[in-house]
């Protein structure tokens, strides 16, 4: 787990060269997962929040899971609104 917190924030920050991000760290945005490493559960690909409607892992039962998301201090509603900014070099 400690490689792939690694790989999904320190390594894009560093890629796209971000200011603020990859690291919980004075004067960094706030943006955080809350996440359950020991809840198992079975992928749905129907109620994935992807653009493709089909998945690999479909009916695989998979540990861990996603509860909440942060961004910039604020919980980001998967529902709601787009959030968020667009990055570029």
């Amino acid at each position: 787990l400690s490689d792939v917190i690694g790989w999904m924030s320190r390594g894009p920050a560093r890629v796209m060269q971000v200011a603020g991000k990859g690291a919980i760290a004075a004067g960094n945005d706030a943006d955080l997962v809350v996440f359950a490493p020991d809840e198992v559960w079975t992928v749905d690909a129907a109620t994935l929040h992807h653009r493709n409607a089909v998945s690999p892992y479909h009916g695989r039962e998979l540990r861990g899971a996603v509860r909440a998301t942060y961004l910039a201090g604020r919980r980001a509603d998967v529902d709601g609104p787009a959030q968020g900014r667009f990055l570029s070099r």
